[in-house]
């Protein structure tokens, strides 16, 4: 019997747009690979409509609050609809930036010095030494994402915007400087290193998601040793916050002339792109899986209690 899958995109956070092209992806392949699809563009009703259909699997390619922070998932294991990606609890702490920092930490996972505070208050003056960066505590896609450079007189005035559209709690972190590398895990195993070069001044929206925007160098030119660093933290990362299925920790690496350097890891995401200048896929590519293969394998791997 065709397993019936259903494909949650789109949603109402920052992210919608990058979730609706994730979703019809996923969906275009899942098709291709045999599974009875249907794609359902997220609204306030999905337990209802989930409660009509009755896959017999959800695929969660939705982004952002509310599809990434553990509330799809704890409808989904109310109604026992196995999903895929991680599960209630780690997919709300890995999403606040804050609360998953000392977890990582605990497992040797370095990161960064961060406070919390409201963006008024990171407004008003500088809550530490620049440079440093501002960001929303509970975004993704680099939605709000403020660099103060070394030497600024003022703080991020910008975060007193008018059309603000995120929560007023932010974190302030010590800026990296560096190589920005990013490793996927798939199950329990660590995918290769994508170093990532953009024309930009950082790996912002539009980097990330317009053609041309960034370059990937697969496998990242590093010494074996930090490459192997990179990905032993990866996967240390993704089994501390307790994730399953798929996910994508992003780094900074500073480099030294000797080859040292400080390695500090900016985040772990349990929901990574599935566009087709996402990361996660071209890892698996790499690997020699292709991206109905690993959607595939997402969708096999599906449970609740996860």
């Amino acid at each position: 019997m065709t397993k019936r899958v259903a494909v949650l995109m789109g949603g109402w956070s920052s992210e919608r747009s990058i979730s609706l092209v994730s979703g019809k992806a996923c969906a275009a392949a899942l098709a291709d690979a045999g599974y009875d699809v249907t794609p359902i563009d997220v609204g306030r009703d999905v337990a209802s409509v989930l409660s009509e259909l009755r896959p017999a699997v959800a695929f969660n390619a939705l982004h952002g609050p509310y599809g990434e922070d553990g509330t799809i998932q704890g409808v989904l294991e109310i109604l026992g609809i196995p999903y895929t990606h991680s599960g209630v609890l780690a997919s709300a702490l890995a999403m606040h930036k804050i609360r998953a920092k000392p977890v990582l930490a605990a497992a040797g996972v370095p990161v960064a010095e961060s406070i919390a505070l409201t963006r008024q208050e990171a407004a008003r003056e500088h809550p530490m030494k620049p440079p440093y960066v501002v960001k929303p505590i509970q975004e993704g896609s680099s939605y709000g994402v403020v660099i103060v450079r070394e030497g600024a007189n003022s703080p991020a005035r910008e975060l007193l915007s008018d059309d603000w559209r995120y929560s007023d709690e932010v974190m302030a972190e010590r800026y990296v400087p560096g190589r920005e590398l990013t490793c996927g895990v798939i199950g329990d195993r660590a995918l290769d290193v994508i170093e990532i070069t953009t024309k930009g001044r950082f790996y912002d929206f539009e980097a990330k998601y317009s053609a041309g925007g960034s370059i990937h160098i697969l496998p990242a030119r590093l010494l074996p040793v930090v490459y192997q660093n990179v990905r032993m933290l990866a996967l240390r990362a993704h089994q501390a916050l307790g994730c399953r299925g798929v996910s994508r920790s992003d780094f900074r690496f500073d480099e030294r002339e000797d080859g040292s350097g400080e390695l500090i890891c900016l985040e772990v995401n349990t929901q990574p792109g599935m566009t087709p200048t996402s990361l996660v896929p071209e890892m698996a590519a790499h690997a020699g899986m292709s991206f109905r293969d690993l959607v595939s394998w997402m969708v096999e791997d599906a449970s609740c209690g996860r």
